[in-house]
């Protein structure tokens, strides 16, 4: 596992133009392992959509290569389960919703450098923390 400086990404802003806000600790999230969805210093990281997993997603995912249901301990990943919040590569819930699989969003969690890659329409459609 390659180690990475901390980088908690509260400096950064997420879809709304809101300070980002932590999408979870548990399991730890991030690129970072901050529990944050942060691009971090020159946004590098792509890991922006905060989720919540489903079954559907997860098998979904599964089937096109990307396990994130498997433990792997040997990267410090626990394997999620429906429920579990996750920060998302952008692509991945872009190629999740062309499909018709995307899961749910926490739009306060989900970093704003998404938007180069999925609209802030299309991300609304999916909230999960909008009133």
């Amino acid at each position: 596992m390659t180690a990475h400086p901390r980088f908690e990404g509260s400096n950064e802003r997420n879809v709304l133009g809101e300070p980002l806000q932590p999408c979870s600790t548990d399991p730890l999230t991030g690129f970072f392992r901050t529990g944050y969805c942060a691009a971090g210093p020159d946004s590098a990281a792509v890991h922006l959509v905060c989720i919540e997993a489903t079954a559907a997603f997860l098998d979904f995912s599964k089937s096109v290569g990307n396990d994130l249901s498997t433990s792997r301990p040997e990267f410090g990943f626990p394997g999620l389960v429906a429920g579990n919040r996750w920060c998302l590569v952008a692509m991945r819930w872009a190629q999740a919703h062309e499909a018709g699989k995307a899961p749910r969003v926490y739009l306060r969690a989900t970093n704003q450098a998404v938007l180069g890659y999925v609209p802030l329409d299309v991300l609304k459609a999916y909230a999960l923390d909008l009133n």
